[in-house]
């Protein structure tokens, strides 16, 4: 009986550090020409974070252009042909790539600003929503109302919560993309970067003129 008591204690004593340790969110440092910054990945979307670690730590990523910019709405990258491309050479369509099936919980995650989403082919062309397995986006946005959201709302099964209501207020996001496309990730530190990115000039194909491109991306682990 003792014994069975002692191993029960230590089981309720190990129950906390068990969940914590289970919702640990992976963290990578991106470095860029523009400065860096650090996201995470949602252990939510498994599928996504797992192939997104393995691109990480083959590094995939390193000399991987942002081709897509548009302001107050995201800024896009992960198009893993465009290494070493010239700003005179067209970009290359990935298309033909694999997929990933898609994670979506819009009661989880919305595209808040600072939120990470995988990029993806159009409806008619992709009707599962299938993410692409490389590129992705991190929110910029723009701010809503209660009016905006409640017209977003109409036709979903879904409804925003509070919280949800209260980010999109106060911080922005782009709340058109709620359900349509995975959120895998967000950004916790380095605003300054995304900031810089998103106020380069482009072209009239949202394009960068002048190449903005990862460095290097590479599991972070935070100083405790």
């Amino acid at each position: 009986m003792k014994r069975y008591f002692f191993a029960l204690l230590l089981l309720v004593a190990l129950a906390p550090f068990a969940r914590a340790q289970s919702t640990d969110r992976p963290q990578i440092l991106v470095e860029t020409t523009k400065g860096n910054f650090i996201i995470e990945l949602f252990n939510e979307t498994p599928i996504h974070r797992d192939s997104y670690l393995k691109l990480v730590r083959e590094h995939a990523f390193d000399g991987v252009q942002f081709h897509r910019v548009i302001k107050d709405f995201m800024i896009q990258t992960g198009n893993l042909q465009t290494k070493d491309l010239k700003r005179e050479q067209e970009l290359p369509d990935d298309a033909h790539e694999e997929t990933l099936q898609a994670e979506l919980m819009p009661s989880l995650f919305i595209h808040e600003r600072g939120f990470i989403g995988a990029a993806r082919q159009g409806d008619d062309e992709n009707p599962e929503k299938r993410s692409s397995f490389s590129q992705f986006y991190i929110v910029t946005g723009k701010y809503y109302t209660d009016m905006d959201l409640d017209q977003m709302e109409q036709g979903r099964d879904w409804r925003y919560t509070p919280e949800q209501r209260s980010a999109y207020k106060l911080k922005g996001g782009a709340a058109h993309l709620d359900g349509g496309y995975t959120v895998f990730g967000r950004l916790l530190d380095g605003w300054g970067t995304i900031d810089k990115i998103q106020r380069v000039e482009t072209d009239d194909n949202d394009r960068p003129l002048k190449n903005v491109i990862i460095k290097r991306m590479r599991l972070y682990t935070p100083k405790k």
